[in-house]
């Protein structure tokens, strides 16, 4: 049998452009769960609890107005959120790496690491850990690992690691989150891990269609992630390739775009040129 149950409380370690909208939309759509977002800085709990919030996205001040304080919180006291969550997102920055191996290329997951001996020091018992932030390949692996040191010293521990990145498009956050693409649950093959991604299933389909969430094992999930940023990115470097030539040609770049995007094969989605090229 399951040591996880039905997922009555959430929190979320991260109250920025990712973990806030997500975490409001989940509230909205699932009044029966209570959830709190957590953060370090002070200031930006300040906000998601006053009428001006950190962020601005379409429809998510409306969402949040309608939810906080009846089922959606806004806290700085991290322990005590973990403590009462049975479900956990990480949503925190993975900035680029300054020092080291990987320096100004790879990811740094110090951020990611730390809320993880948080959740192994305030857990108590039994916890689904879910990675929010982009990250690596093999990222769920330094957690599960920092976890599974905690659990020598407490046999009351347990917990599962599962992968759920995000596809959210700036200025169309609060859309992505109603009416999704697809929302991606990758897990462990074992009893307790298939037991954890069938509980975050539940969560979403309070509102997602069940033919749009699609379960991976937790690696594919991370890397999915990533190809999707680089096929994004490919898409937006070559319509700037086509702009150049189009300066040299005389060609128009937007009716080139637009003629192109008429290709069902291709789609007119991120074929309008700009400066650089996506950040993933």
């Amino acid at each position: 049998m399951s040591t996880f149950q039905q997922v009555e409380r959430i929190a979320c370690v991260g109250a920025g452009y990712v973990g806030g909208p997500t975490c409001a939309m989940i509230a909205y759509k699932c009044p029966e769960i209570r959830v709190t977002v957590v953060d370090m800085n002070a200031e930006k709990i300040n906000q998601w609890n006053s009428e001006a919030l950190p962020i601005y996205e379409p429809g998510l001040e409306e969402i949040v107005k309608q939810c906080r304080g009846r089922n959606l919180f806004f806290s700085n006291d991290i322990p005590k959120a973990i403590r009462e969550a049975q479900l956990i997102f990480i949503s925190v920055n993975t900035p680029t790496k300054t020092y080291g191996r990987g320096k100004g290329m790879a990811p740094d997951l110090k951020y990611v690491e730390s809320v993880s001996r948080a959740i192994a020091d305030y857990a108590g018992g039994p916890k689904i850990v879910v990675e929010k932030s982009t990250v690596p390949v093999k990222a769920a692996e330094s957690i599960g690992a920092i976890l599974r040191e905690a659990q020598k010293h407490n046999s009351n521990l347990s917990f599962q690691v599962l992968s759920n990145p995000e596809f959210l498009a700036e200025g169309t956050a609060i859309k992505d989150l109603a009416n999704p693409d697809r929302v991606l649950i990758g897990g462990e093959s074992s009893e307790e891990g298939l037991a954890a991604v069938a509980q975050l299933v539940q969560i979403y389909e309070h509102w997602v269609p069940k033919e749009r969430i699609i379960t991976t094992n937790t690696w594919s999930s991370e890397l999915t992630k990533l190809a999707a940023n680089a096929f994004l990115a490919q898409r937006i470097s070559s319509i700037n390739a086509v702009s150049a030539i189009c300066e040299a040609t005389g060609a128009d770049v937007r009716e080139v775009a637009h003629a192109v995007g008429h290709d069902s094969r291709i789609g007119n989605r991120f074929l309008q040129a700009s400066v650089g090229r996506l950040k993933p």
